[in-house]
């Protein structure tokens, strides 16, 4: 994969009716997707999920979800710089509305299991300090595998203050095995969607972090894109990280991840040129900034 093929900026993908849609084939590989729809007041966009598993997680703004004759109410959130969201869960083969006002992303996954549509509350949402110094971020583990459960879909939420790095050390999932140092790694699609605080979707002149992939000799990959917000970047294969904020403007991403193993993981290996700066974390203090958001008091 070219880096020109990795980085997707906002409105390249645009399919009606959503603002970005990339589909496992869009991404050319088997599992994972992501797609955001953005509703004006009153708006309502109905449509099926196929075979695929899907969220609906408000980025900015409030809906209603129909699906399966059941009702699920998000009260959402202003920005995702401003709260830990609630969500809702939509099974494989439904029909779906969802009404409301707002920008939604809707991370999916190929599914075999067909679950029931539920809902997810914020203040149930596992929120993580990670790193520490300028390596620290918040982590929203919403729909990580020990947090709720689904098909094959994993996806959480990362907020890295102005100025720090995540995504640190670098790290890959592009097998399933377990390495000569009894650590263990997963085949796993990754989709990266990014907001920055101060910008919105769309605005070319608009504040921007930078997200670096590179590969191996066997696999090799050379990405390193300017992005703003609503751009996505592909990561199939390789080392990926830093995800690097710029000073000033706190960056946000949200990760989707799935693939071919029956039991959902996140397992990674970092470049083990650079597994050494975890040791340092233990002298250092986690960023006082942190946590940057919490869990909303609307939620319903």
């Amino acid at each position: 994969m070219s880096a020109a093929e990795a980085h997707l900026p906002w409105g390249t993908t645009a399919r009606a009716p959503w603002a970005l849609e990339v589909t496992p084939e869009r991404a050319g590989w088997r599992y994972a997707g992501l797609r955001v729809l953005t509703l004006p007041a009153g708006g309502a966009v109905t449509f099926d999920t196929g075979d695929e598993e899907m969220l609906v997680l408000p980025l900015a703004g409030a809906a209603t979800v129909h699906c399966d004759g059941v009702r699920l109410t998000l009260a959402g959130r202003p920005s995702v710089f401003a709260a830990v969201t609630d969500f809702a869960y939509l099974p494989r083969d439904a029909t779906v509305t969802v009404r409301g006002e707002g920008r939604f992303a809707l991370p999916s996954a190929r599914a075999t299991r067909r679950l029931s549509p539920r809902y997810a509350a914020a203040r149930d949402v596992p929120v993580e300090l990670r790193g520490a110094g300028p390596a620290s971020r918040q982590v929203n583990n919403f729909c990580a595998p020990e947090a709720f459960d689904c098909d094959r879909l994993v996806a959480v939420e990362v907020l890295t203050p102005g100025g720090n790095w995540s995504s640190y050390p670098p790290h890959k999932h592009e097998e399933d095995r377990t390495h000569d140092d009894g650590r263990a790694e997963a085949e796993l699609e990754e989709i990266y969607y990014f907001e920055v605080a101060g910008g919105e979707p769309g605005d070319a002149g608009g504040p921007v972090g930078y997200q670096r992939v590179y590969g191996t000799t066997r696999r090799p990959i050379d990405v390193l894109a300017e992005v703003r917000g609503g751009d996505v970047v592909l990561v199939p294969y390789g080392y990926h990280g830093p995800s690097m904020a710029a000073p000033g403007y706190h960056l946000y991403y949200l990760n989707v991840l799935a693939g071919p193993a029956p039991a959902r993981t996140m397992a990674c290996v970092d470049d083990p040129r650079h597994h050494w700066i975890r040791d340092g974390w233990a002298q250092q203090p986690v960023d006082p900034r942190l946590p940057l958001t919490g869990p909303t008091t609307r939620e319903a």
